[in-house]
């Protein structure tokens, strides 16, 4: 029996150690993450010293200096990024080449249960999914995220109304993400609900193209796919649209945050209270902040899909744990003696074998061949 996800528990030790084996990668991608967010400071504080200090003092030497700083913390900064893509990469194949032998056997074992027909190859496309997010730039986002206080204080400490705007606009954008997880979430199951059932459909029909071309079915079965490919197409198409209208949104939102906090630089520098590189340097930063949450948006759909899954494969693999080692069958010793036996295919009532009765000796073997 399939259990429901309330009663699937996460006990297989294969699916354990594969996560587990992630730990270290996550634990280097967060390490670089932190090293690439302090240099992203680079460009903000270059642009404020070019104008707080080499503009006044027209001194070329200090601009040489500070433009050779700032190039080889560009170039440090490209390094560690590339390094963490790299990473990401990296453990999304490990994590495939831990978890593909069990998706295999799980593929193998369903149609056993009788639901092999209904799941197909959904583990496999599940376990494509999860890598596909994690080797994009969408986890990046997520690692960017924690450090958006950290911008946000330092706008507050060029000026408490640079950083409140800054803020302000921060409250919207979690707002615009909260708001794509509401407004999604449906749309992204139907789409995997349709997705499954179109896939389930075009594995049916060829399994038996014979039997549906002799019987005149091509049709019949060619408006039925274009009905399931419609409902399929529909929900992506929904997904689509409010996943892409809140991103343009957000990075709407995230383009005239950074011109109110132009205006509002502009505003202190009227009354004597900033500077104008305190003005270039805040806006910098205020886009750098909000940077992470406009990334989040972008790549919401493929985190849904990957995040719905994960939690498909957490079930099934909870359901089928991993068989014990050694034959499910003793080797034979002695005669094997069968009476009045009845044989059906797993998950089809129908009988094949009907009442045969038979016995063989240790080292013989028997075949059943249908005509």
């Amino acid at each position: 029996m399939w259990p429901s996800s309330s009663t699937a528990r996460l006990s297989d030790t294969g699916f354990l150690a594969a996560v587990s084996a992630c730990r270290g990668a996550l634990i280097g991608v967060a390490l670089f993450s932190a090293l690439i967010n302090v240099l992203y400071l680079t460009g903000s504080f270059y642009m404020l010293q070019i104008y707080d200090r080499v503009i006044p003092s027209r001194s070329v030497p200090t601009l040489i200096a500070l433009s050779i700083l700032a190039a080889t913390l560009y170039a440090g900064q490209a390094a560690l990024d590339f390094c963490r893509g790299r990473i990401l990469v990296r453990m999304a194949r490990s994590l495939d080449e831990r978890l593909s032998p069990r998706i295999f056997a799980l593929i193998t074992r369903l149609p056993l249960t009788g639901r092999g027909n209904a799941v197909g190859l959904q583990p496999l496309r599940d376990l494509d999914q999860v890598r596909g997010f994690l080797a994009s730039g969408g986890p990046l986002g997520y690692f960017d995220l924690p450090w958006m206080p950290f911008y946000l204080a330092i706008c507050f400490l060029f000026h408490p109304l640079i950083g409140l705007t800054a803020l302000i606009g921060a409250i919207l954008l979690i707002s615009l993400t909260v708001c794509t997880e509401v407004l999604t979430r449906k749309p992204i199951k139907a789409a995997a609900l349709q997705g499954a059932a179109r896939t389930s459909l075009a594995e049916a029909s060829r399994r038996n193209a014979e039997v549906i071309a002799a019987m005149g079915m091509t049709e019949r079965l060619g408006a039925t796919w274009d009905e399931v490919n419609q409902k399929h197409l529909d929900a992506h198409e929904r997904t689509s649209d409010v996943s892409g209208g809140l991103g343009g949104v957000s990075k709407a939102a995230r383009f005239a945050l950074q011109s109110a906090v132009l205006g509002m630089g502009g505003y202190l520098v009227i009354h004597g209270e900033a500077t104008a590189g305190i003005i270039i340097a805040g806006s910098i930063l205020s886009s750098r902040a909000l940077a992470p949450i406009d990334q989040v948006i972008a790549h919401w759909k493929g985190f849904a899909s990957a995040r719905q899954s994960w939690r498909r494969l957490r079930e099934q693999m909870a359901a089928f744990p991993e068989p014990a080692d050694g034959p499910l069958v003793r080797k034979p010793a002695s005669t094997l003696s069968v009476e009045s036996v009845n044989i059906f295919p797993p998950g089809d009532p129908r009988i094949v074998v009907r009442d045969v009765s038979f016995a063989l000796q240790s080292g013989s073997a028997l075949g059943v061949s249908f005509h």
